[in-house]
């Protein structure tokens, strides 16, 4: 093995062996160089030490379309590490009708999609869904609980997202379910544009002959007395969207994350926010220009339950 000189460290080959644990492949990978493995690895780093800093608030983040997979089991594990959750509506839609019993299939990306759809099978990406298993699911669940709340005796006609959500933590039975555990865990699940979805759309149906009226505000609110509150935060960002933006949008008004960890598929070359990297949030002001902090480039569905192996969050 070479000298470190100016260029730094010299790449190490990984010395794999049977009955290798996932901790002991990574601790092999720790100089790969190899591309975006060694973000891999300078992520789960990264995670490891914004976890155990006692002094910092942890967020994760991520979009809906991953909780259609089975990467809802390791997010649903991982919940209890963090301090609050931002997302989207369709991760409600999800998490409901699958804790409800709704049936995903393992499909195709290439598949002819006019039959699909005479078929009433939905698809996202390669997971196959019968419409039934969805949106029915969906809608009798929330109906279920919904009224379970209206009735009860603490209803308030008013609520937060994260208010209402964390009621629906606490009727759902599954224990796989990401809305279960963070009401086990008392992490809050901010939800900003949970309208946009087979919930919103519930919510908008309920309201037309119920009292019951929903407070965005409250939940904005929330988010910058976290800012504000806190000194040190950090974010584990899986996807962009409306969830990414909205953790580093409240965190530039406390100098931005002291941490931060992003996987993405998607280009900076389109402007997109889903595709900027986080240096780029750097110029905003979004994560402080002394933040330990890297851009994953891959695949989620691959990364994050190699990285959650190895950080032993189970």
């Amino acid at each position: 093995m070479g000298k470190k000189g100016s260029l730094g460290s010299p790449v190490n080959d990984i010395k794999l062996r049977k009955g290798m644990k996932v901790s002991e492949l990574i601790a092999s990978m720790d100089r790969i160089g190899g591309f975006s493995g060694q973000h891999m690895v300078d992520g789960i780093k990264i995670t490891r030490r914004m976890l155990s800093d006692k002094n910092s608030f942890n967020f994760l983040s991520f979009p809906a379309d991953i909780i259609s997979t089975g990467l809802r089991g390791p997010i649903a594990s991982a919940v209890k590490y963090f301090d609050a959750i931002i997302t989207t509506c369709g991760t409600l839609d999800h998490d409901l009708a699958r804790s409800f019993g709704g049936i995903y299939n393992v499909g195709s990306f290439e598949v002819d999609d006019n039959e699909m759809h005479r078929k009433g099978i939905y698809r996202l990406g390669n997971v196959f869904i019968e419409k039934d298993e969805y949106g029915l699911k969906v809608e009798k669940a929330f109906s279920s609980i919904m009224n379970d709340i209206y009735k009860s005796k603490d209803y308030k006609t008013e609520y937060s997202p994260s208010e209402l959500i964390c009621e629906f933590g606490k009727r759902i039975k599954d224990n796989g379910s990401i809305i279960r555990q963070a009401y086990l865990h008392k992490v809050p699940i901010y939800n900003p544009g949970i309208v946009d979805g087979a919930f919103g759309t519930q919510m908008t149906l309920f309201a037309q002959d119920h009292d019951f009226r929903l407070n965005v505000m409250k939940d904005e609110k929330a988010l910058a007395d976290i800012s504000f509150d806190n000194k040190v935060t950090g974010a584990l960002m899986i996807g962009g969207g409306i969830s990414k933006h909205h953790v580093i949008w409240w965190n530039q008004f406390k100098g931005g994350l002291d941490y931060a960890v992003y996987i993405t598929t998607a280009t900076q070359y389109d402007g997109s926010l889903s595709g900027a990297r986080l240096t780029e949030a750097v110029s905003w002001g979004k994560i402080k220009e002394r933040a330990r902090y890297t851009t994953i480039d891959g695949d989620a569905t691959i990364i994050l339950p190699i990285m959650f192996a190895a950080l032993d969050m189970i």
